[in-house]
């Protein structure tokens, strides 16, 4: 596809003056890109083979700060390196950077060369391992949702208020998205050329509100790409004088932000392995494994899903973004979804994920309960029908500090992500929990400053 670059081929491009510049970027634990723009020359010369980073990027919080705690890296161990090893899989062109590509990294220990077992490329590859070795191979798909407003990023900083990009509703609104094409088309372009297929982009439920929407692919392919699109977003965007956010609910008065994922099995030749033609909604017995895992595990899984303290302000009730973790055909009030019933393409989406999450981390998560739900033949509860807003069922949790109890107990995703990986995100929540619990907002001075 156009955009993709072999290393021979970014040679070419680069003795032919078209690329001078190259970055090489990790995603840190908040799914945001971090490392270093090589001048193309000293890349193709030997920095294709590996980089290193300081340690603390994957220990920090959405603010850089150093938190303490952690077994990983500190003070008293002296913030050392990791490496950096560019999977030349990656390689692409980067068309709204001018003259650039981009190759995303995996992060070794410095010393042994051992992946990060924190680090959430290597998370979601070891539930991808997971799969592969029960001859399954994962596939995803997310659909990531944001707001796109009228003043810069620099403008917002200095004080100014933001203001969506549309004064009404645009949801599947033609004439409204034509008026944000300037961000929108070049944003479906610069993602095709950089090797990201795009399906297509629309308005959303709340005024200013986008959804990009791009091919499925492998489970870390999918997760590589949706890395990619935030990233092109905030650029794009940027580049034209806009700002976007991918907060999972930025205003009282407006719709949250999700990241639905979509999610099957294939076997290892390529064959749908959550279809079954004679079975009631051409739902295997595979997938409903696969789904009962995931209904088993829906508490444990969720701070993978929503990691921040604003992520759980934005389910409430007859928004379209659930409350309820059951599953459903076509209804989407249940936080699980089943689509394309009776056909090849049955799957689960997963709608509890806000655009804030990690996709690395998100993709693993939801990868390893349903797996224990196929290794141990859960039975699948059955469908909710209705309005779940309204009706009994299994709660989403309704705080960090509650999903984080949940994930911090489970036996299941112990096993299968490691301890470590458990014990760094569940300290990394704490963190976010504490800072947010001694703030001051603008809405407690508003409230109580007088009338306290």
């Amino acid at each position: 596809m156009a955009g993709k670059l072999t290393l021979d081929e970014l040679r070419q491009a680069v003795a032919a003056g078209e690329i001078d510049t190259v970055v090489a970027a990790q995603t840190d634990m908040q799914g945001r890109l971090m490392g270093k723009r090589f001048h193309a020359d000293f890349f193709v010369d030997g920095a294709w083979k590996e980089t290193h980073s300081c340690n603390y990027l994957l220990a920090t919080d959405m603010e850089m700060e150093t938190v303490a705690g952690y077994r990983a890296t500190s003070w008293a161990a002296g913030y050392g390196d990791y490496a950096m090893r560019p999977d030349l899989n990656t390689l692409r062109r980067i068309p709204w950077l001018e003259g650039t590509a981009l190759v995303l990294c995996d992060v070794l220990d410095h010393h042994g060369h051992a992946e990060v077992s924190h680090s959430p490329r290597a998370v979601l590859k070891r539930q991808i391992a997971r799969a592969e070795a029960a001859g399954f191979r994962p596939m995803m798909a997310s659909e990531l949702e944001f707001f796109l407003f009228r003043e810069r990023y620099e403008d917002i900083a200095d004080g100014a208020p933001p203001t969506p990009i549309s004064p009404y509703n645009e949801d599947y609104h033609i004439f409204q998205t034509t008026k944000e094409e300037e961000v929108m088309r070049a944003l479906r372009n610069g993602l095709n050329g950089a090797d990201v297929p795009v399906e297509n982009s629309k308005g959303e439920a709340a005024a200013g509100q986008e959804e990009i929407n791009v091919r499925y692919a492998d489970a870390l392919t999918m997760a590589d790409r949706h890395s990619l699109i935030k990233q092109a977003v905030k650029e794009i965007a940027w580049q034209k004088g806009r700002s976007v956010t991918f907060m999972a609910k930025w205003s009282y008065e407006h719709a949250g932000s999700s990241s639905h994922v979509h999610q099957s099995l294939v076997g290892l030749d390529g064959a749908p392995v959550f279809h079954d033609a004679a079975a009631a909604h051409g739902m295997s017995e595979t997938m409903r494994h696969y789904l009962a895992g995931l209904l088993a595990h829906a508490s444990e899984i969720t701070y993978f899903l929503a990691p921040y303290v604003n992520s759980y302000k934005r389910f409430m009730a007859g928004t379209f973004a659930p409350t309820k973790a059951v599953w459903s055909m076509d209804n989407r009030t249940a936080g699980y979804r089943v689509v394309g019933a009776d056909s090849k393409a049955v799957r689960v989406e997963c709608r509890v994920g806000g655009a804030d999450l990690n996709p690395y981390l998100a993709m693993a998560a939801l990868l390893a309960a349903g797996l224990f739900g196929i290794e141990n033949k859960l039975a699948l509860e059955p469908e909710f029908t209705g309005d779940a807003y309204g009706g009994a069922g299994r709660e989403i949790p309704k705080t960090l500090r509650d999903a984080v109890a949940a994930l911090d107990g489970s036996s299941t995703l112990r096993a299968a992500m490691g301890d470590e990986v458990i014990d760094h995100y569940v300290h990394a929540a704490r963190w976010e929990q504490f800072e947010t619990d001694r703030r001051v907002t603008d809405w407690d001075l508003k409230r109580g400053f007088e009338r306290a």
